[in-house]
């Protein structure tokens, strides 16, 4: 599922757009995706308005055009964002398509699981996009409100929390591994372990671990570093890249999720 940078990545897919208005709309209005809209509404108000900015917030999307028009929503599993040349023609899973001068805006979902949403709201985003939580490079992601997060869920494992996009938005399974191996400590520790200090510290890595991220891959997808536990984790052959390590990595399922950990490096909590 894309996470908060390959989120980022997608929205400047559609970067090529703004500017220019859209000239038609194909769409399914069958699709699951329109579950929460009108596709008749996205036929009758897209067409003839310009787009004019792009957001993100965690693994959501926002797209602004004239008129007081916004479409957003989220990827789903396998959703992507991309732009053909004018005159594309949509595939099977072309599930939105919107023709501008500059090329064609697909949104492209094979499975499904993603959402679009689209609201007349002149002046502001919708209220959806306004009741989203601080992101987690935001002044309003602060060590208090994480401390407080961690003494209201005193059983859940770490990582488990850290998928909650309540609190963490944007952050994935592989991100949240990567957050825990950093931090040396076992996934499945519980967050009433963890005192004041390594709430601290816990809000620390996600900052540092976003920043990574959006800095590799939302910025045109580049190969993270061996360093990193990303390019270890998907293989059970795979060992720790921590230097002076090198212990074979465990893969197994913890609350639905696979996780990786390095049992040398990330001991459980005594």
């Amino acid at each position: 599922m894309p996470e908060l940078a390959e989120v980022e990545y997608y929205r400047k897919e559609w970067n090529p757009g703004i500017g220019h208005p859209v000239r038609r709309v194909d769409l399914h209005p069958g699709a699951r995706l329109f579950r929460e809209t009108s596709t008749d509404l996205i036929r009758r108000r897209l067409p003839g308005s310009v787009l004019e900015e792009s957001r993100t917030h965690g693994k959501n999307l926002l797209f602004r055009f004239s008129g007081g028009a916004w479409l957003g929503g989220h990827l789903g599993m396998t959703g992507e964002l991309r732009t053909e040349p004018p005159g594309y023609q949509p595939g099977k899973h072309d599930h939105l398509v919107l023709h501008t001068d500059a090329g064609a805006l697909v949104f492209t979902d094979p499975r499904m699981f993603g959402r679009v949403r689209f609201e007349l709201s002149p002046g502001e985003p919708p209220e959806w996009w306004r009741q989203l939580p601080p992101e987690v490079l935001s002044d309003g992601f602060s060590a208090a409100r994480v401390t407080d997060f961690l003494r209201r869920h005193r059983r859940t494992p770490v990582k488990t929390a850290l998928l909650d996009q309540t609190i963490f938005p944007g952050i994935g399974n592989w991100m949240a591994d990567e957050i825990c191996w950093r931090l040396r400590w076992h996934p499945a520790r519980p967050c009433g372990s963890l005192d004041a200090g390594e709430a601290g510290e816990l809000r620390k890595s996600v900052r540092q671990v976003a920043r990574d991220a959006l800095r590799v891959i939302g910025d045109g997808w580049q190969e993270p570093p061996d360093t990193w536990l990303f390019n270890h984790r998907w293989d059970r052959d795979h060992r720790c890249p921590r230097r002076g390590c090198g212990a074979l990595l465990i893969r197994q399922d913890l609350r639905g999720r696979t996780t990786c950990w390095c049992p040398a490096c990330q001991m459980p909590a005594e």
